[in-house]
């Protein structure tokens, strides 16, 4: 097995003792091991009151698939447990903790509840069945989880709660990377550094400790996973995508740090491996493979990153297929929510990258419904097609529906009468592409000047949203098209500016980096342009013959020239 801690440098060797274990336990102890090793999972350490062998081997596989995110794998393993000893109190303790997603900002309170209703029915009557006040104090943090109030507010105490238990008990790090993640849930769904980054720190300690725990480095690569901070969490990606090879979405995971440095090799490889794992349990389990949703739609992105075009297409075209015959988009705006809501998101990824070269996709549209989500992406690229053909009209009446579309989501947000982070989030995407809309239309008209202030507009915007981890959740990156809009103005030195400052934002981009090489070179920063047409080439390695841009990257800006991107 791949050791986590063996690709961190300066990581202690771990020691795990039997007395050591006494001492986190607070209490009596079973005589059952502490200590299990999955191959597929990791391993981990975590002490209980259980009697039976089989409950916690059970348990223990449980909080590995917890760890992992792999919700109801981990639920059928503690439910496993509950059987094995229908009085361990651990046991509903891990099935209550499956139904809180903390950074997917996804919570079942009903769930949580029936779980812990069946240990016993009052709070008082579970506490009452705890053997150690170590597993009171698990039992009571899960009861906050669960208990009345808002979930914001839910949640806050429940981190409380964890930091208490973490600090009482130091050597049990399952307590400390369990507070990580309360951590990473406290502003519901949306990345704010500082507490992000606290969630590190307890992170990478447990990972000094424990080396092959999945936990420590999925929760250290969730709390660093922007640009800014993804290199600190790049040995634990590595690492976790050995590691957790019976877990697709701890091999995905790994492409998370992949992404915020711009590593499309390794994006592309983690998501092959982990459709591939999540396929594999889909087909013994008689359900179809894996087509649209989160990890193609990454997996397609990569590739259209590395130039592979076809690749790109083909996995468009099996969700296509799939969307076809789907539901319309609920109303989530989530588009991993719904099949046709991933659709929407991935052809809009793959039509801001290749779209106006008259690709077949171009004609692969399907009905969003009226679902938030895919509706407004529908009619944000509907309008940038429409645009890039110079076709006004349409133009004019895709910015149109767009702007009732978010007249709509504006008023259902007002209706809602309390804040949500997300939301807001979301709202300001919707501000963004609504801006870059309007100033496609301005410069359709002829109005450059007023163009570029409404692309002004939209690139502060989108520069004042929460870093959004994955492909650009602006479909279209503002400073991108405004670099564009500014290079075909003959404005060099500030369109390579806003490539600049879109690759801050998604580095190693390769339309950013060409719109980048095209601005050094009308500028007359040679050395610049040289060394950005390099790194495409290089990333490029492997692209399509034929790619727009390809040959002038490889050839260093003498072939083909600024007119052959789409």
């Amino acid at each position: 097995m791949t050791s986590i801690r063996t690709t961190l440098a300066g990581c202690m060797p771990l020691l795990v003792t039997v007395a050591a274990s006494a001492m986190v336990a607070g209490g009596p102890l079973s005589a059952q091991s502490p200590t299990l090793t999955a191959p597929g999972l990791g391993a981990l350490t975590m002490a209980t009151s259980a009697h039976s062998d089989s409950a916690q081997r059970a348990f223990l596989r449980g909080v590995l698939l917890l760890h992992l995110f792999e919700y109801d794998r981990a639920e059928a393993a503690f439910r496993a447990a509950e059987a094995a000893e229908p009085g361990f109190v651990m046991a509903y303790w891990g099935e209550a903790m499956t139904h809180t997603h903390p950074v997917w900002d996804q919570q079942d309170v009903a769930a949580g509840r029936a779980a812990l209703a069946r240990l016993a029915t009052t709070p008082a009557a579970r506490a009452a069945r705890a053997p150690t006040p170590r597993e009171r104090a698990y039992l009571a943090a899960v009861e906050i989880l669960y208990g009345k109030g808002p979930k914001a507010r839910r949640d806050t105490l429940y981190s409380r709660a964890m930091g208490r238990l973490a600090r009482a008990y130091p050597g049990d790090d399952q307590a400390h990377l369990f507070y990580a993640l309360s951590l990473l849930g406290l502003s519901q769904g949306v990345r704010v550094v500082p507490t992000y980054l606290r969630a590190a720190a307890i992170a990478e300690s447990a990972l000094a400790r424990e080396a092959h725990n999945p936990g420590a480095a999925h929760y250290l690569i969730h709390a660093v996973d922007d640009p800014e901070h993804a290199a600190r969490g790049l040995a634990a990606a590595r690492a976790l995508l050995a590691e957790a090879t019976d877990a697709g979405h701890g091999e995905h995971m790994s492409s998370h740090i992949f992404m915020a440095l711009g590593l499309w090799d390794d994006v592309v490889a983690a998501n092959e491996i982990a459709i591939r794992v999540v396929d594999e349990q889909a087909a013994a389990a008689g359900r179809p493979p894996a087509v649209c949703g989160h990890y193609p739609s990454w997996l397609e992105y990569g590739y259209l990153e590395q130039g592979r075009m076809g690749r790109a297409r083909a996995v468009l075209r099996g969700c296509y297929e799939r969307a076809l015959a789907a539901a319309k988009d609920p109303g989530s705006t989530d588009p991993d929510n719904s099949v046709v809501g991933s659709y929407t998101m991935m052809r809009a990824r793959y039509l801001v990258d290749v779209g106006g070269t008259g690709d077949e996709a171009e004609a692969w549209r399907v009905d969003p419904g009226p679902g938030p989500f895919a509706a407004l992406t529908d009619a944000f690229v509907r309008g940038l097609e429409a645009a890039r053909s110079g076709n006004e009209a349409a133009l004019h009446a895709a910015r149109a529906d767009y702007d009732s579309l978010a007249e709509e989501l504006a008023a259902r947000a007002a209706a809602a009468g309390r804040p949500d982070p997300a939301a807001a989030e979301f709202g300001k995407r919707t501000r963004t592409l609504g801006l870059e809309l309007r100033g496609l239309e301005r410069r359709a008209a002829g109005d450059d000047d007023g163009a570029v202030a409404d692309l002004e507009r939209a690139a502060a915007t989108e520069d004042s949203m929460a870093f959004a981890f994955g492909p650009p959740f602006v479909d279209q990156p503002a400073h991108e098209l405004l670099g564009e809009v500014l290079l075909a103005r003959g404005e060099s030195s500030r369109a390579a500016a806003e490539f600049r400052r879109a690759l801050r934002h998604a580095p190693r981009r390769t339309r950013s980096l060409l719109g980048l090489a095209r601005a050094s070179v009308a500028a007359g920063d040679t050395a610049a342009a040289a060394r950005t047409y390099r790194e495409l080439a290089a990333i490029w390695h492997a692209a399509d013959a034929g790619l727009p841009g390809l040959e002038e990257a490889r050839s260093g800006g003498t072939a083909n020239g600024p007119g052959s991107h789409g």
